[in-house]
């Protein structure tokens, strides 16, 4: 019985680092503009598959992962230029709304584009599995953590010391002071949205070698990104962490305590409970910004 716990908590943990990063995409775009951007799904979808692309055409794990965070991070830049940046005063509501269109778009441009099949790809490592006391770990797995681990403390410490990271708050918090003490907020909303894409590729270049990446799951991820963003407190960048392995573990002991079938349903049931009982989440508060 332990042993089913432990392998529960493991899966429950990997499953729940790619929720965390998405949810992490969702949140530094809302401390930038105060809006949701749901085309976060579609770019965690565009880095699994053009990851694999990469890797049948150069055999290289680590080329075919940075090539593929390279171009999704340039599809979000240019996303932004393109859709948001054109707008005279864009309100959290109506990038929000531009950002459900943009996903739209860019699903049918990843099915002309890359395909309708199912791609993947090799693990980082050569050995797949680790064994400890009967419980099964795939090194692919330990990867995920880990570099979720890292993308968190990276852009935490940018948000908090940098001074851009400060100036992408403070537009969020209010873009008219934000413009009257220099800060130009044009910059700020474009940053945010590259570090967003960025966030969505690497999530979906780990996480393609246990998972197949098709052109049709962005939707399901951006909705799992965006209720353990919800769960964590929306705006908090631990809290995203903490959403996302909580969502992972309630879906893993779900899954195998009630039935799997009803995996998916779990995080819209998670997500309504968030809304009605607690909308600001476990972690969330007021954004402050300390100079």
């Amino acid at each position: 019985m332990m042993t089913a716990i432990l392998q529960l908590l493991v899966a429950g943990i990997g499953t729940g680092s790619i929720y965390a990063l998405i949810a992490l995409g969702f949140n530094v775009v809302f401390k930038s503009t105060g809006a949701m951007n749901f085309a976060q799904g579609e770019w965690v979808v565009m880095g699994g598959m053009i990851s694999a692309l990469l890797f049948s055409a150069f055999s290289s794990i680590a080329l075919a992962c940075l090539g593929a965070i390279l171009i999704v991070t340039i599809i979000g830049i240019l996303s932004e230029r393109l859709v948001i940046w054109p707008l005279r005063r864009p309100t959290p509501l109506l990038i929000t709304l531009i950002s459900i269109g943009l996903a739209i778009c860019s699903r049918s441009l990843v099915m002309l584009v890359l395909g309708k099949r199912p791609v993947g790809y090799p693990g980082f490592s050569q050995t797949a599995t680790l064994t400890w006391g009967g419980v099964s770990v795939q090194t692919q797995t330990l990867w995920i953590v880990g570099l979720t681990a890292a993308f968190l403390l990276v852009t935490q410490l940018f948000f908090e010391r940098s001074m851009m990271g400060k100036a992408l708050r403070a537009a969020a918090a209010d873009r008219d002071a934000a413009a009257l003490v220099g800060v130009r907020v044009e910059s700020t909303v474009l940053l945010s949205f590259a570090i967003a894409a960025f966030a969505g590729a690497l999530a979906g270049a780990i996480i393609t070698p246990l998972t197949l990446s098709s052109y049709d799951q962005g939707a399901l991820f951006g909705f799992k990104g965006f209720s353990a963003a919800m769960l964590g407190g929306i705006g908090s960048l631990p809290g995203a962490v903490v959403g996302g392995l909580a969502l992972g573990l309630i879906e893993a002991f779900g899954s195998f305590y009630i039935s799997s079938d009803f995996k998916d349903a779990i995080a819209f049931a998670v997500l309504l409970v968030i809304l009605f009982a607690r909308p600001s989440g476990f972690l969330g508060r007021a954004d402050v910004v300390k100079v």
